[in-house]
Order: C-alpha cells, then sequence, then structure tokens
C-alpha cells in the first residue's frame, strides 16, 4: 500500500476522533507545528525514518519534543504510529491531516507566482477567481518569479493557469519556428 494511501487513512481517522473530542482545531495547530518541525530540522525526520533507531528511541523524541506542546489527541496518535513502526510516515499524515481540515473547513489552497509583490487589490482579484473557481475560502500563497516577465502563473490543486509573459514568448517562439 502506498505511503499516501497509509497517510490519508491514518489522517481520516485523526480526524473524525479529533471531531469526537471536539479538538479539531487544536490538532490542526499541532500538525501545523508538527510540519514546522519536520522542515526546519530534517535531522528529526532522518532519525524517525531511520531502520536502524530503535522504535523506543523515536518515541522518546516524538515525547521530548511534543509531550508538552500538543493536545493529547495528537500525542496519542504520535504513539500509535510508532508502536505501528509507521515513523516514517508522520510527515505525510500531518500533510494529509492539513488537507482534509482545509477540505473539512472549505478551505481552497492556491498559489499564485507573479513577477512583481501582489498589492491588495490584485491580491483580492485572485481571491475572488479561485472563489469562483471553487466556490471556497480562499488561502492564496505568493511568490515572486522576475524570470516571469509579466502576468502570473495561478496553480489550484492540479489546475494551472499561465498567463506569464515568459510563457506566451515561448509558445510564439515555438510557432515561429515550425
Amino acid at each position: 500500500m502506498s505511503i499516501g494511501t497509509v497517510a490519508s487513512r491514518y489522517a481520516k481517522s485523526l480526524i473524525e476522533l479529533a471531531q469526537e473530542k471536539k479538538v479539531v482545531e487544536e490538532v490542526y495547530q499541532d500538525m501545523v507545528l508538527f510540519k514546522s518541525v519536520a522542515t526546519q530540522n530534517r535531522g528529526v525526520m532522518l532519525a524517525l525514518s531511520s531502520p536502524v533507531i530503535r522504535h523506543e528511541k523515536k518515541l522518546g523524541i516524538l515525547k521530548a519534543i511534543f509531550q508538552d506542546k500538543v493536545n493529547p489527541v495528537s500525542y496519542t496518535i504520535f504513539t500509535i504510529i510508532t508502536k505501528k513502526n509507521r515513523e516514517a510516515i508522520l510527515e505525510s499524515i500531518a500533510d494529509e491531516f492539513v488537507k482534509q481540515y482545509n477540505l473539512l473547513k472549505g478551505i481552497q489552497k492556491a498559489v499564485v507566482t507573479t513577477s512583481i509583490p501582489l498589492d491588495a487589490a490584485l491580491r483580492a482579484q485572485f481571491n475572488a477567481m479561485v472563489n469562483k473557481m471553487t466556490g471556497m475560502t480562499v488561502e492564496l500563497e505568493e511568490k515572486v518569479d522576475e524570470k516571469l516577465i509579466g502576468g502570473y502563473i495561478l496553480r489550484v490543486q492540479d489546475q494551472q493557469i499561465d498567463a506569464s509573459l515568459k510563457s506566451r514568448l515561448n509558445n510564439l517562439k515555438l510557432e515561429l519556428l515550425n
């Protein structure tokens, strides 16, 4: 079974448990914290995914870092996953949990890449565009790539709208070569 499937199942179970215990927001914050720690300290994830390190040590690492900082429901899932020898997929579970949380709350993440930083009016236009496409509340991530020359690239889930000048110039170049 693929890591994504297993992570999705654990995340679904966790979100259902969090809903039952009425701690969805706290568990969401815990998963964001876990993702942040995993991103900022790759050593933690290397230790958790190492087949050489014993599971008791891995649980000790998780306990030292998270036991006093997270909700008991979140810490319990860390313990269960460690006992099932699946510590290596904790980051994937946290990612899946965030996705399912966003789906539950009606939040759609979108990434817009432009050649210059967005002002408030453009930000509002992109939010409205994504809202119209998905019917969900928009969480917009902004990136700046000066190589685009002008225009934008908007990515929503698996859809991408490339309205960049760089892309148009490349298309024109291909047409002229044919």
